[in-house]
């Protein structure tokens, strides 16, 4: 790569510049638009047929549509036909006119409704024939996987095994070990004046067709690629992204494929923070690569050029305390000891980068590798702490999420410099977030208002992306991805097919439905890239060596025309038309981390199979719920998805002590489905003394019932020997910290502790001191912290916990210690 401030080095900020860039469309034809390449160029250079589709298919249950450059000024009749040549469907054509990404004039051609399935396909519009494609359910189980095998293949540190990437053409020995002729990863210095150590930064994946590594790009990577899982968990398709479903040589080992994939490169962005006792210790190096751009085209184990490492930056390290606090919460289930490793890099870094908010990276740090420059951080900042305060609930992450900018704005784009998004993402669609519930409703309409945003750009165009004619920027695809995660978040969030059919149309465009009738993805359509700039999938520099692989992601159209290849083959193209199948063309066909994890989210998502819709099913937490003889408990009652229209869920008891009541009749709408609503169980004041309980049914047309339990704590049993002092030591706008101090007024030691009690508000537990305390529900928990287990006669025994409140802060009524209540 020339040395030149990196593909990815062009801030999508930029935008409004080149928005001025003059678009020469030139005039409207019913063929496609001429593009000025060299005639032996790349099989890019002249789209083959006017009718444009999605050259790998359609999904059976999907939007099935496509595009027809033509000036006709009059509805065309289509057929869709199958490998036989048979007529399948026909109808006529929908005249969009002019376009102006793509300086064509256009028809839509709809053919949802047709619902077969089957391989072969064509479209046929006014004797005109498209590529052939395929109509079926597991349509992009294998762009699943390849999109996911570019990573494995872009490891650095590793040997790549033939037997998993398709033969011996991709397979190599390890790269940057220290093995001649590199200098290797395992002890990299810093740049001169940096740091006077060395550092093991070995591992992680090399960042696109260069071989450095950069935090900054692998942080919104890694979210992306674990993000992509925990999306799949809550909609229950993650056993399609679990162990031994992918390429990897981990497979096998009771931990979902992606997660060990994510992991390679999570690893590495641990070993990138400055150790305890350095100057700036918990920051991150904010990326680490050749002293000089190494030659094209070099295999890894072949790069002779000395590492080194780039002084620490804000953005590096709050990337680094994103994707770390993601990962312990995501991989605790699976490896405890990784998880807490995560989180204390997660932790370190946040106080890092607060002690050190403007370590800003320099444009001018550009030779060998991107500069990866940012002057902005505050979004850095607000995802940082999303993610910490989603893992944790702790209050001080709960301050920075709620006193940003960002936490009130719209929903902006994302890429690897603009990260506000990735933390509203979080925010709204990770159950149990430590937000109150119309904080996260309002984040959750912010997403999707942006989505409804890039449906009404797509509803404009004549091939339906979700960019605007002033977007095709350095990573336009990335862009297009990028938008399209937004609108399949948008359906996670509501349900609502628009959004889902936006999504896959997006996809139609990087697969074949644009401009040139060209596939971006290599080896997915009849006419795809192949030529993609990288240092050792470099085919067209040196035929030993082999084309990018399977699932690899162009970087896609781009009108600022920044390379000499672009400038010389591209001149006067329209928007969407700048584009070049050649490795020279590092601005318009560059691959790089970023962008193959979208595409591997989105491929992830259309891959997930969806029949015709279940029924939400209600679910109450807590199952079960302690209710105090004259007071309050509340549950919370929620669906596990939207519903089609607005349901009515009621609350009755069904069977059990007629003390105990709940009756509540809630409505979820498509909306709110999500929002858990509190329902008040409440206990009669009685002369037993006994303990009744009784089950509730909670239910409604068109959902599944659930159940939850209520026990009466009666108040006539006999109480135990002990007071309580409970003290509210200081209160905030939505929050306060309290002391309880507990007394043994008996005569008997008590050995071994537990203290119970019930809200009678909405007060929530974040983190407590001196005892372990957990909530469910309205109730609350306090267990001994072993040291100060024992009470003897008279002793006392104090601990504290912070909480959030909204409304009342009432004191609680009653506690029992050890099951009984005291006096």
């Amino acid at each position: 790569m020339p040395p030149v401030t990196s593909a990815r080095g062009v801030p999508c900020r930029a935008v409004a510049v080149l928005a001025g860039f003059a678009l020469a469309v030139g005039g409207l034809s019913a063929t496609a638009l001429t593009v000025p390449i060299a005639a032996a160029a790349t099989v890019a250079a002249v789209a083959d047929s006017p009718v444009r589709v999605n050259q790998l298919g359609y999904l059976p249950d999907g939007p099935k549509r496509a595009t027809v450059a033509s000036s006709a000024t009059a509805p065309l009749a289509w057929q869709l036909r199958d490998a036989s040549g048979a007529v399948a469907a026909s109808g006529a054509t929908a005249v969009r006119g002019a376009d102006q990404a793509s300086g064509q004039s256009t028809h839509l051609v709809d053919f949802g409704a047709y619902t077969g399935t089957g391989t072969g396909f064509t479209l046929v519009v006014d004797g005109r024939t498209s590529h052939p494609f395929d109509i079926s359910a597991s349509l992009y189980d294998g762009l699943r996987a390849d999109s996911m095998s570019f990573f494995y293949q872009q490891r650095s540190g590793i040997a790549i095994d033939a037997g998993l990437v398709g033969g011996s053409a991709y397979a190599r020995p390890a790269g940057h070990l220290g093995v001649a002729p590199n200098k290797g990863d395992i002890a990299v210095p810093c740049q001169a004046g940096v740091c006077d150590y060395q550092l093991d930064v070995r591992g992680g994946w090399y960042d696109a067709g260069d071989q450095g590594k950069y935090v900054v790009n692998g942080g919104i990577s890694v979210w992306e690629m674990v993000n992509s899982f925990e999306r799949a968990r809550r909609s229950g398709g993650d056993a399609a992204l679990g162990d031994a479903t992918l390429r990897v040589p981990e497979r096998g080992n009771g931990t979902p494929d992606v997660l060990d994939e994510a992991r390679w490169e999570l690893e590495f962005l641990l070993r990138m923070q400055v150790p305890a006792g350095k100057p700036m210790a918990g920051m991150a190096f904010h990326k680490m690569h050749d002293a000089k751009w190494t030659a094209l085209p070099t295999r890894p184990e072949l790069d002779t050029e000395q590492r080194e490492l780039h002084k620490p930056s804000t953005a590096a390290t709050l990337n680094l305390a994103a994707s770390a606090a993601q990962c312990a919460r995501v991989y605790a289930p699976y490896d405890a000891a990784f998880s807490a490793r995560c989180l204390d890099a997660a932790r370190r870094a946040w106080t890092a980068a607060k002690a050190n908010p403007n370590v800003l990276a320099l444009v001018s740090d550009s030779t060998g590798g991107g500069a990866y420059e940012d002057a902005d951080v505050s979004d850095e900042f607000y995802w940082a702490a999303a993610e910490l305060l989603t893992t944790t609930g702790e209050s001080q992450y709960r301050d920075a999420v709620t006193s940003s900018p960002h936490h009130a704005k719209p929903v902006d784009a994302f890429w690897w410099g603009g990260t506000a998004t990735l933390g509203r993402i979080t925010l709204a669609t990770v159950p149990g977030v430590g937000l109150p519930a119309d904080d996260v409703t309002r984040l959750r309409g912010l997403l999707t208002t942006a989505a409804d945003g890039h449906l009404s750009t797509m509803s404009g165009q004549g091939y339906a992306v979700p960019l605007a004619a002033t977007g095709y920027v350095w990573g336009s695809n990335s862009a297009v991805t990028n938008n399209a995660m937004v609108l399949a978040v948008a359906y996670e969030i509501t349900g609502q097919q628009r959004y889902r059919a936006g999504a896959l149309e997006s996809l139609d465009y990087l697969l074949g439905r644009n401009v040139l009738d060209l596939s971006y993805v290599t080896g997915y359509g009849d006419r795809t890239s192949e030529n993609q700039h990288h240092r050792f999938w470099a085919h067209q520099n040196d035929a030993s060596l082999p084309h990018p692989p399977a699932g690899s992601f162009a970087g896609g159209p781009n009108a600022g025309l920044e390379d000499a290849v672009a400038k010389e083959k591209l001149a006067g193209c329209a928007p969407a038309a700048c584009y070049v199948d050649d490795i020279g063309s590092y601005s318009t066909n560059e691959v790089a981390i970023n962008w193959n994890a979208s595409l591997a989210w989105l491929a992830a998502f259309a891959a997930e199979r969806r029949g015709a819709p279940a029924a939400p099913v209600v679910q109450v937490a807590p199952a079960a719920v302690t209710v105090p003889e004259g007071g309050s408990a509340t549950v919370g009652v929620r669906l596990s998805a939207a519903p089609a229209q607005n349901v009515t869920v009621t609350v009755a008891r069904n069977s059990g002590d007629e003390d105990l009541s709940a009756a509540a009749t809630l409505v979820f709408s498509p909306a709110n489905w999500a929002t858990a609503q509190q329902v008040s169980v409440l206990a009669a004041q009685d002369s037993d003394a006994s303990s009744g309980s009784a089950t509730f049914t909670v239910g409604g047309p068109g959902v599944q019932s659930a159940t939850f339990t209520a026990t009466e704590a009666d108040d006539d049993a006999s109480a135990a020997a002990c007071t309580v002092a409970y003290r509210i030591d200081n209160s905030w706008g939505n929050g306060f910290t309290a002391t309880v101090t507990v007394k043994n007024t008996g005569t008997s030691r008590i050995s071994g502790w537990t203290l119970g009690w019930s809200f009678a508000g909405d007060q929530r537990i974040s983190n407590g001191w001196n005892a372990t305390v957990t909530q469910s529900g309205s109730t609350v928990t306090a267990r001994d912290a072993g040291w100060n287990g024992t009470l003897e006669p008279g002793g006392s025994v104090g601990f504290g916990f912070q909480a959030t409140y909204s409304g009342a802060n009432a004191i609680p009524a009653r506690y029992t210690l050890n099951g009984a209540l005291c006096s």
